[in-house]
């Protein structure tokens, strides 16, 4: 298991696009992904549970990926929340 924190940059937060691109990222690999917000953990696969996190420009998150790919998915997955998860 591997974990890292990351800031959202988006001014707008992890709304619908971001996080549809987020999870269509993490969808990429095999590991289980999700990340711990204000205490409580959602899965990274789920825009639900991405949208349900309801994680604001300035909030900080914890990404942990558990599984065959995880070194890989966590370094690419912070790279694309860093850019901005394509905003």
């Amino acid at each position: 298991m591997v974990r890292q924190k990351v800031m959202i940059k988006n001014p707008t937060g992890l709304h619908l696009r971001p996080a549809g691109v987020l999870c269509k990222e993490a969808m990429k690999y095999k590991s289980l992904i999700t990340f711990e917000f204000d205490g409580g953990v959602s899965n990274a696969k789920s825009v639900l549970s991405v949208l349900g996190a309801c994680v604001k420009c300035g909030d900080e998150i914890e990404l942990i990926c558990e599984g065959v790919d995880e070194e890989d998915a966590l370094k690419h997955l912070i790279g694309a929340i860093e850019e901005g998860l394509g905003e």
